[in-house]
């Protein structure tokens, strides 16, 4: 610690309750929040989203959030970039920074650093996107297994995006996504962070709170949200607009489905919540491998989780 600056990063499965938290945190210990969320870099992705409300945002500094149109699209490096930069505003002002959000490769980003990865190449993906609707993902996951069994082991062969980048990388290298991954340095070496997930005790509790948000998020107008974006000319101009990042984010996808009639609401609803506990799921896999995140429940054990802070907050 000594020598060091300290951070607060406050990471989860979504629908976990991080939002209030880092509030909390942030009021208590004189801090402003930095999103970790891949969704909210994204100005008009706001109910669905689970975007901090104006009043929550009023309450305390928040950054990296609407930072970019939807049909532009933000990198974890660009992110990187951006956290750093907001970390040194933040401590200009005598301030701690709190990271918090669910986007795990943000995550790792700022802590551990990122391997030296090309720059996406739109013909390459579009070749491997048509062979993709050729074949379908489980047989490029099955080609990706051939060529870098590591990455094919920690990859689900549901996950496109992340099938899709690691054979770019493949091809415009001639190296293993996994071998360049292993050639990073840690971009924030002055700073220790604290780093807390929050965890219900209960994945039935977790569930539970994934499918009323997003009923909650259905009464605010999320669909009415998606049409705004459908509409604009950017978007509807774009050969492929579910390729973009922002429409990549859960439950868009599926409400586009349900716009264009081919799915009923009955379908879109249940296919969005689903696609929600799923990329739950996958955060809590990442999660349970990080053996230096301390886990704590935030509706049992938000006293311990604050004597914890006060306690690193506190040490020399």
């Amino acid at each position: 610690m000594t020598g060091k600056q300290r951070a607060l990063l406050i990471t989860g499965p979504t629908a976990s309750g991080k939002t209030a938290i880092a509030l909390t945190l942030a009021e208590q210990f004189n801090g402003e929040i930095i999103s970790v969320d891949s969704a909210l870099v994204y100005r008009g992705l706001d109910i669905g989203a689970a975007k901090p409300s104006a009043e929550e945002q009023a309450r305390v500094p928040h950054h990296l959030i609407d930072i970019r149109d939807p049909w532009v699209p933000y990198s974890a490096a660009e992110f990187v970039e951006d956290a750093l930069n907001a970390m040194a505003d933040i401590r200009s002002r005598g301030r701690l920074p709190i990271l918090a959000g669910g986007t795990s490769l943000y995550a790792r980003a700022i802590i551990e650093g990122l391997a030296p990865m090309p720059s996406a190449d739109a013909t390459v993906r579009a070749g491997i996107e048509a062979e993709a609707k050729a074949l379908g993902w489980p047989a490029l996951h099955a080609r990706l297994a051939v060529i870098d069994p590591e990455a094919a082991a920690r990859i689900h062969a549901t996950d496109p995006q992340r099938i899709s980048r690691a054979l770019e990388v493949h091809a415009l290298t001639g190296q293993t996504i996994s071998a360049l991954q292993k050639e990073t340095v840690a971009p924030a070496t002055d700073t220790a962070f604290l780093k807390i997930a929050l965890m219900p005790e209960s994945k039935d509790v977790l569930r539970e709170r994934i499918s009323a948000r997003f009923d909650q998020m259905l009464e605010q107008g999320f669909l009415a949200e998606v049409e705004r974006l459908r509409a604009l000319p950017e978007i509807a101009a774009h050969p492929d607009p579910l390729s973009l990042p922002a429409m990549r984010a859960v439950g868009y996808r599926q409400a586009w489905a349900y716009l264009d009639d081919a799915l009923s609401f009955d379908a879109f609803r249940m296919a969005a919540i689903y696609a929600t506990r799923s990329l739950a799921k996958r955060q809590l896999t990442w999660l349970k491998r990080e053996h230096d995140m301390r886990v704590f429940d935030p509706l049992t054990q938000q006293a311990a989780l604050l004597e914890y802070v006060r306690h690193f907050m506190e040490q020399d």
